[in-house]
């Protein structure tokens, strides 16, 4: 349903010759949270930040745009694959909390997710392998999995700080575009949409936000 995520933050990274999309979620009304390799080794980037948006091609009445006035990777971030892959952006002024703008709740440290759990996550990301992306805010729903599933399939997974997250039957993934966006369970935001292989929807890692409550 449309403006039915109000935490959903769309995030367009520019530099002198490059431009991509990731997303987000609103924790503090000048505060989002994203993945790291959204920015990683992409020199001098330019971040903004719209909220409350459902059609991100539509000047829509709910949004509000911002730039980032700093942003802060993990400090012992180096690639997704190695794990940390969590960054603190800030506003340079506070969102208004409206209806379609509104914070979402984080766990609390180490506050564990049991497999089986199905949980959501939205975003703006390509909807196939062929690239084709959506302009409309898109959702799926994806169950947590034993870390054993991961563990076998990446070689980096480590359970203390991430989440197995995916639909067991490859029909529902997150893709390129949706890095960052939330992986949201039982309404609070558990996990933060990091990596995956390219050429398979299942599973897919995800940071797990409860391990990092501390540093954020």
């Amino acid at each position: 349903r449309p403006h039915s995520r109000p935490y959903m933050a769309y995030l367009q990274i520019k530099n002198e010759t490059y431009s991509t999309r990731c997303g987000g979620f609103l924790i503090r009304p000048n505060a989002v949270l994203s993945a790291a390799h959204c920015v990683h080794g992409k020199g001098n980037v330019t971040i903004t930040v719209t909220l409350g948006a459902h059609n991100i091609k539509k000047k829509e009445l709910s949004q509000q745009h911002f730039r980032v006035g700093r942003w802060v990777i993990h400090p012992r971030y180096l690639n997704y694959r190695s794990g940390n892959d969590i960054m603190l952006l800030k506003l340079k002024k506070k969102a208004k909390m409206t209806k379609y703008v509104k914070p979402i709740s984080l766990p609390s440290h180490n506050e564990t997710i049991t497999p089986g759990t199905e949980c959501s996550v939205s975003g703006w990301g390509q909807t196939s392998v062929t690239g084709h992306r959506t302009d409309v805010m898109l959702e799926v729903d994806l169950k947590v999995q034993h870390k054993k599933m991961c563990e076998d399939s990446f070689k980096g997974y480590w359970c203390q700080s991430m989440i197995c997250a995916g639909d067991i039957s490859g029909r529902k993934s997150t893709y390129k575009g949706d890095s960052g966006g939330p992986l949201v369970c039982n309404r609070k935001a558990h996990g933060i949409v990091s990596y995956g292989y390219e050429k398979s929807p299942f599973p897919k890692v995800f940071t797990r936000v409860s391990y990092y409550e501390p540093w954020i």
